[in-house]
């Protein structure tokens, strides 16, 4: 089925036209329309939605995201429209399901204003139960009847409250941009996000520990103005940006819920983000140098300081004065950043394109660096001190690649990667990794193509050593994966084909194998292979079916030491594996001469996990993890009148899952940890709505 847009079915209608005047009489195109036309008329146009619907089963997991964590009935609200007038314009667009609201003003060529509003809910768990309180000030206390040796022995059934463990963020966005003769234009933005809620942390005294409901109390602000300069050869701009991050709470502190091992451990603290500020110089530049050669290059010069006040070495009283007094003032901490990057695209000949490119990332920590006296869970003192480590890298990536399009739709292209790094305060110093890949596509006839992608990288290090700052010292046999000796190998492949008018398929293919063969404990291996296929077929005028499948497994392999030596060889071994399968469809169908469009997607996906561990011993193997997930959404859209439309939606999702690390571990189930209770996620939702739509 070949269809023609209606500016072209016009123009070949006028052309017929013209040859044929001497013969026709006039006709009168005043009321002649383009609706695929992309020029704005004068005038206001837009469309309003009102929708009543409901959910049952919904909680925090199913509306992660959104404002569907519990069941009930809502409103939802929605709307876009825009205003043209004489070159001035106005748009608007928002909605209470995604809770966005944007707005824009402009006249064109000259101005242009932004605001917009959001609220980002995250919800993480809306099942937690825990018996502490928030007293205010970052304080969590427990009522009576606490501590206890055990969390058995807690009064956990009269004490426990639930809480809910989420985030929300609500986000002002405003910005103005404006020109300034023919080449300049000139910019200014603001964003102010507030943060608050509830997360979920852990705290410990040596052998027990609790996880806590954590407030938040978070203020960011972002500040950019810019300039830039555009040329038929030449574009340039240069902005300078300031981030702002507030936190209102300095430290949490927590009423140990255990029978204290030591006088005075009572109470526990810790320390929340710090308030900090990031600021930076940005320029950016690109220069048509031939009419074959072009170069772009990047620059920005930043600098992250904090200097929040030292909080107490410790809450216990009674160990505080065996301590030596910590440092009056402030942390007086600083990192500066610098990244650049210049690239060059050449047109070697009409069939072969050349392009190269060098970037370099520089992190430089010139934070103070103190010792401090060394306490164990506000329990006792070692008499050790620790450093705080000043970690800083530079980074440096060179690319080179050429692209060359051959006779019968022939493509080929190929390039060389290198990413040179050096850190500070680890265990290796430097760390290049090498990599070459080729890619290759071909048009066998009309409609049918093929592409394949080889890639080969190799990561070596200087000399692997040891981190003399961490206590005890790690095994010398140890490979972190990020820092050890790589090989990886990648292959991919992917065929589009036009089966028919109405039918297209595609099939894919990927593979990514990674060995660590000079890791004597660590990861030893990881493969990824994925299978897929997609479906598109017109099977009438009226009606579109979409479908789509997709499997993936992904293994990995490592090696560790029971031994307490740091020359301890392995002594077991682990395996871990996941499989995904996922498989959906959609159908699109346009019935009644158009008045009612229908709409239908369903889509099912099925995940397992399993870990194995060999430790030379028989031992029970882990339970599967699993994750079930169904999901079914149904749209229709009636025509009433030209402007007026009935809306309706139903959507059903259910999710199973099983995750041994935390079914069954309720708050009392383990004697010295004291949980939420939060189990693998279960939930069957029905959502529906009902709805009128008014375009204007």
């Amino acid at each position: 089925m070949r269809t023609y847009s209606s500016l072209m079915l016009l123009a070949a209608l006028g052309a017929l036209t013209g040859l044929a005047a001497p013969a026709m009489a006039q006709v009168d195109t005043s009321k002649w329309t383009c609706s695929t036309c992309p020029f704005e008329k004068n005038g206001v146009s837009g469309s309003v939605d009102v929708a009543l619907g409901g959910t049952s089963g919904a909680n925090a997991k199913y509306g992660e995201f959104s404002r569907l964590d519990r069941q009930g009935a809502h409103l939802v609200l929605a709307g876009e429209g825009r205003w043209r007038r004489d070159g001035s314009y106005a748009r608007w667009s928002g909605s209470t399901d995604s809770g966005r609201l944007d707005l824009e003003y402009g006249q064109e060529g000259a101005l242009t204003l932004k605001l917009g509003l959001a609220e980002v809910p995250h919800h993480v768990s809306n099942t937690a139960q825990t018996p502490f309180r928030d007293a205010g000030n970052g304080a969590l206390v427990l009522p009576s009847g606490f501590p206890a040796a055990s969390t058995s022995a807690m009064p956990l059934a009269s004490t426990l409250q639930a809480v809910e463990i989420g985030t929300n963020r609500s986000r002002l966005d405003a910005s103005a941009t404006w020109a300034t003769g023919s080449h300049w234009t000139h910019r200014v933005s603001l964003r102010h996000e507030v943060r608050d809620g509830t997360q979920g942390l852990s705290g410990s005294f040596f052998s027990s520990a609790a996880q806590l409901p954590v407030p938040i109390d978070q203020v960011t602000d972002v500040f950019e103005i810019s300039t830039a300069y555009a040329s038929k050869r030449l574009n340039a701009s240069l902005a300078y940006q300031v981030s702002q991050f507030r936190n209102g709470l300095d430290a949490i502190t927590w009423t140990n819920p255990f029978n204290p091992v030591v006088p005075g451990a009572t109470r526990g603290m810790l320390a929340t983000s710090p308030d900090n500020q990031f600021h930076q110089i940005v320029a950016s530049g690109g220069y048509q140098v031939t009419p074959a050669i072009r170069a772009n290059a990047d620059l920005a010069v930043g600098r992250m300081t904090q200097d929040s006040a030292f909080l107490p070495l410790t809450t216990n009283s009674a160990l505080g004065a065996t301590l030596p007094r910590l440092f009056t003032g402030a942390f007086d901490g600083q990192v500066d950043t610098f990244n650049g990057s210049v690239r060059v695209t050449a047109q070697a000949t009409e069939r072969l394109r050349l392009h190269a490119s060098y970037t370099r990332d520089v992190r430089e920590n010139e934070s103070s660096r103190l010792s401090y006296p060394l306490v164990a869970t506000d329990m006792f003192a070692s008499g050790a001190t620790r450093l705080n480590v000043p970690y800083s890298f530079w980074q440096d990536r060179v690319k080179l690649g050429a692209d060359w399009r051959g006779p019968a739709g022939l493509k080929l292209s190929a390039g060389l990667e290198e990413d040179d790094r050096e850190r500070s305060y680890q265990e290796t110093v430097t760390t290049r990794d090498a990599s070459v890949w080729v890619r290759a596509s071909v048009q066998v006839k009309p409609g049918w193509s093929v592409a394949a992608k080889l890639s080969h990288a190799e990561r070596s290090n200087s000399s692997y050593g040891v981190a003399t700052y961490i206590a005890p010292a790690e095994n010398l046999l140890l490979r972190k994966f990020n820092l050890a000796d790589r090989n990886r190998d990648a292959a991919g492949l992917r065929a589009d084909l036009a089966v028919s008018e109405n039918i297209s398929l595609g099939l894919n293919a990927d593979y990514a194998n990674d060995e660590y063969s000079h890791s004597p404990i660590g990861l030893q291996s990881g493969r990824q292979v994925s299978l897929g296929a997609d479906l598109s077929m017109a099977v009438s005028d009226e009606t579109q079916l979409t479908a789509f499948a997709q499997g993936e497994r992904i293994r990995s392999r490592q090696a560790g030491s029971q031994g307490l030596s740091v020359y301890s060889v392995a002594d077991w071994s682990g395996r871990a594996e996941d499989r995904l399968e996922v498989f959906g469809f959609g159908v699109k169908h346009s019935a009644m001469k158009g008045k009612l469009n229908l709409s239908a997607d369903f889509s099912r996906s099925r995940g397992n996990s399993d870990v194995w561990v060999d430790a030379g011993v028989n031992a029970p193997g882990f339970p599967t993890a699993t994750s079930r997930l169904d999901s079914l959404k149904l749209q229709a859209v009636y025509k009433l009148q030209d402007k007026l439309s009935v809306t309706a939606a139903y959507a059903y999702e259910e999710l199973r899952s099983a995750d041994w690390r935390a079914d069954g571990v309720m708050p009392n189930t383990i004697a010295n940890l004291l949980t939420f209770g939060d189990q693998a996620s279960h939930y069957r939702v029905n959502l529906i709505r009902l709805g009128m739509r008014y375009q204007f």
